[in-house]
């Protein structure tokens, strides 16, 4: 456990310390603000143009649930994919430019640890960025009627918390495969990207070849969360992503001291 938070508090500094960290946020917090109120400009026009073809009359529309469904939908779907690589391409791949790789490896530290410690900090981070968002329901809480769905804005955050974790974990797995990081960055931007296009090209398709890749997306899966629904089998898939990646990058490192040896 001493050897994770070693790890822990080292990647957090560095974090800090890099300027990409606040490019990162800034970007992010940025690309979510102005997200955010396009949204709800949008579907406050469209509520005002229903209830004024209705003369008055009241609405069925929820307001507030179409504005989270729609924030967390568009920031997991776009935001994160496109954001994350710049968080992980420098978590093993600069260490191994730098050489500071291999006195890790040769530490009293375990790759485990190594790999875990790494891990927590990057998730860490996640949260660092993803909360400040959490304001915007705040403001928009204290005018809504009716209240505010704060069931549904939890689901959505938990499912973009675990996206975004499923991401960390495949983003430090090609990290760990590179010292330079640029390539690791676009190599898993590329990768993100694919996704994506396979996860759009598919969305309709009613084959078994697009039901198949319909279940192994881990955008599909993420879509039940923004709608307020929280399904074990998303959670277990997204778990079994996270242990996937990195136990990939396990495997990496190890393979990368035995070529030491």
């Amino acid at each position: 456990m001493k050897g994770i938070l070693a790890i822990y508090r080292r990647e957090m500094g560095s974090y800090f310390v890099s300027p990409i960290a606040y490019v990162v946020i800034g970007a992010f917090l940025v690309a979510a603000g102005l997200v955010f109120w396009i949204i709800l400009s949008n579907v406050i026009q469209y509520a005002m143009m229903a209830a004024a073809r209705q003369q008055g009359m009241p609405q069925d529309i929820d307001v507030p649930g179409q504005i989270i469904r729609s924030f967390v939908g568009f920031v997991g779907t776009y935001v994160l994919p496109i954001l994350t690589p710049m968080l992980t391409m420098g978590v093993y791949a600069e260490e191994r430019k730098r050489g500071t790789m291999e006195m890790l490896m040769t530490s009293p530290i375990s790759e485990t640890q190594i790999v875990i410690g790494k891990y927590l900090a990057s998730l860490s981070f996640l949260c660092v960025m993803l909360s400040p968002t959490l304001i915007y329901y705040l403001i928009i809480g204290m005018y809504s009627d009716p209240p505010l769905p704060w069931r549904i804005v939890w689901s959505g955050y938990l499912g973009l918390f675990l996206l975004g974790a499923v991401l960390l974990a495949v983003g430090a797995f090609i990290s760990s495969l590179t010292e330079n990081q640029i390539i690791a960055g676009v190599v898993t931007f590329v990768l993100f990207l694919t996704l994506l296009f396979i996860d759009l090209s598919v969305g309709n398709s009613g084959t078994a070849l697009g039901e198949s890749v319909k279940y192994l997306s881990i955008l599909q899966h993420y879509q039940e969360f923004s709608q307020g629904v929280i399904d074990t089998t998303n959670v277990i898939f997204y778990l079994s992503g996270i242990l996937l990646g990195l136990f990939l990058t396990l495997r990496s490192l190890d393979s990368m001291r035995w070529r030491r040896a």
